[in-house]
């Protein structure tokens, strides 16, 4: 069993970093700790994709004329597709938790809804 476990670290790495993305994407009320959480979580993601493109004893996939066992390479192309695609989304993130602090004065979850109620309270009253 110990052989098992030891053997597959790999994937324990990626159950951890995905939980502990998850845990901060959820348990935490700043928008910038959320985006963290949410490039850990990504990164476990990029982890598992490259755990599984890995092949034992597999060679890049070159052909020799000799018979060999070749690793894909799908796995890891999509993994550089994927890291592109993250770095704009967290920029795109960041940029809007900018614009947001401009508008409401603060980051924190809870702020941003009280104002948004103030708001819509001052609204009905306005209508009335």
């Amino acid at each position: 069993m110990f052989q098992f476990i030891a053997s597959h670290y790999n994937y324990w790495i990626v159950i951890f970093l995905m939980m502990a993305g998850f845990y901060i994407v959820v348990s935490r009320g700043n928008l910038v700790k959320k985006i963290v959480g949410l490039n850990i979580f990504q990164v476990s993601v990029f982890l598992l994709y490259i755990s599984i493109g890995k092949v034992a004893g597999g060679t890049a996939p070159i052909l020799t004329g000799k018979p060999e066992l070749f690793s894909n390479p799908l796995p890891h192309v999509l993994i550089l597709t994927a890291i592109v695609v993250g770095v704009a989304t967290t920029a795109l993130g960041l940029a809007l938790v900018v614009r947001i602090r401009e508008v409401y004065g603060s980051i924190e979850e809870a702020d941003i809804q009280a104002a948004n109620e103030a708001m819509e309270q001052e609204d009905v009253k306005a209508a009335q």
